[in-house]
This record gives structure tokens, sequence and C-alpha cells, in this order.
């Protein structure tokens, strides 16, 4: 299968429109027994082989074990063909522990980079400039080739900015159909102005597809519910988003949302007319 198209809003960064998560893959915030893993594995192997090379994970996933289950995974597939995007929690966000925070990463992905490394939350204790020190200190090394944020406001995401020599070029948020705190905050207009992209997380949870309008834009684009709520943001521009499905089923679905672009006029009736839309993430509001 083709690989996901690339999007890009600079010259120097790019990713695909829709890449695989891992959360929960491995445990919530604890390692899970193991049981899994081999089912756990398997899913990120037929995301690969349906065409998600970019494969999204982070420390704190499982403590750690979704991105050892991300090495078994990946161990035959050609690195340059992969986008790994890694995330430091926030309880490491002083200098020193961000660099060693990321070796760890390496360590546990067997990799010797990442394609993009990001601030999962935002930790109101450690200064943002501290933290941006120690990605920056990643990005001099080479073992970092990007930075960025995640569930970043707009007034934070313009500080970062201007902190980090090194580009911030995505923004990790809870960005969906329904939950539109990166369009009331102005952090989404904000995102694309300064040339940061927007991953969104959560495409489809909580999302209702059985809407009139979501039916008839189904019915134009000869598609399902689902992939109409994932056009809507992966034709945005600046606008990829994230997916997990450990059914082929649904993982084929999710994939043929890639194929094709919604007409912006049908984008903007998705904006102004979905109906029980939310102007704060109920999981993790921007901060």
């Amino acid at each position: 299968m083709a690989a996901i198209e690339l999007k890009s809003l600079r010259d120097d960064f790019s990713i695909p429109a829709l890449g695989q998560g891992t959360w929960r893959l491995g445990g919530a915030t604890e390692r899970s027994s193991g049981e899994n893993d081999v089912a756990d594995v398997a899913v990120i192997c037929r995301a690969l082989e349906a065409g998600l090379h970019h494969i999204d994970t982070a420390e704190m996933y499982g403590a750690g074990h979704a991105e050892e289950l991300v090495a078994a995974a990946i161990a035959d597939f050609p690195r340059e063909r992969l986008f790994l995007t890694g995330k430091v929690w926030k309880n490491h966000l002083r200098a020193g522990e961000v660099v060693a925070a990321a070796k760890e990463s390496l360590r546990r992905l067997k990799t010797d980079y990442l394609d993009l490394y990001l601030i999962h939350q935002v930790n109101l204790e450690i200064p943002l400039g501290e933290t941006l020190e120690g990605m920056n200190r990643l990005v001099k090394e080479g073992v970092v080739r990007h930075i960025g944020v995640s569930n970043f406001h707009r007034t934070r995401l313009l500080e970062a900015i201007a902190l980090s020599p090194a580009p911030i070029v995505a923004n990790e948020l809870h960005y969906n159909l329904q939950v539109r705190e990166a369009e009331c905050t102005g952090t989404l207009e904000a995102c694309r102005a300064n040339g940061v992209m927007v991953i969104a997380w959560r495409p489809l949870r909580g999302v209702a597809l059985d809407v009139p309008l979501v039916t008839e834009l189904a019915a134009k684009y000869h598609a399902t519910p689902v992939q109409v709520a994932l056009n809507f943001l992966i034709s945005q521009p600046g606008v990829v988003a994230l997916v997990k499905a450990s059914d082929p089923r649904h993982l084929a679905e999710n994939v043929g949302a890639a194929s094709w672009r919604m007409e912006e006029e049908d984008v903007e009736r998705l904006r102004r007319e979905y109906p029980g839309q939310r102007s704060v993430s109920e999981a993790v509001p921007l901060l």
C-alpha cells in the first residue's frame, strides 16, 4: 500500500497526514503484565503494513513499555521510511532530565534518533525556557531532528516559539469534530501563522457520527462517517491526525480516509454546523 501523503507548513519539516498512536499499548501509565505484548506489537505492524509510517509514542505510555513494543514492531522496517514521534513527560522537564529522558526513549526504541520530540504536557513549576534548553540540546546533538509541544494554548505556544532557537514545528492536542478548543482559543490559527503543525489526538473518540450532515457528506464522497470525521481534520491546512485501531477492518477504514480530500466549503460546513461542539477538552485542556 502507498505511504500516506506528507503535509508541510515549512520547508524544513513534513509529517504524514495520518499516524498511528500507541496510547494504552503496553499499559496506561504503568507497565502492563505483558500478556498482550504479542497482540500489541501486531497492531503496530499492521499499521505499518497499511501505510501508517508515522508512529507516535511517549515515555509515559506503559511507563516506557509502549516504546519497547514499538521497537519490536519496527525492528525489520527501514528506519528511513519511518517517522517516529516521542514525548517527554511533565516530571522530566528540567534541562538535564529532558536530555536523559530522550536518550532512555531512544534506548527503548532501539533507534539513533527521533524525527520529532514533544513536551508532552505543561508543568507550571518548571520554567519553559529551561525545558526548551534541554530540547535544543538534543537537536544540537543530532538525536532529535525536530521539536514541538503538546497541549499548549496559543499564549504558551507563542512563548515557546520566542524562547526556542530551534523551530517549534508541531503542537499535539485534542481536536476533532466535537472538541474545538484549538479553534475557540485561537491556537489553531496561531499554529498555522507560525508554521506549527497541529497533530490531532483522539480524532474519533466521543464523536457522534449519526448526524445528518455527516451522513450527507459520507454519501457525497462515497466514504464512511468515520472517514468524514478524519477527513475534516486532514483536509485542513496544517492539521494531521493520529488514529489507533486493533481491528484490521477499522484500520483499513482509517487509512481510507487519507486517500481523498474534502472540499473546503464542506470543511467549513462541518466547522459551523456540526452539533454539540465543546470549547474545552474534557481530557486534557490547553494550558
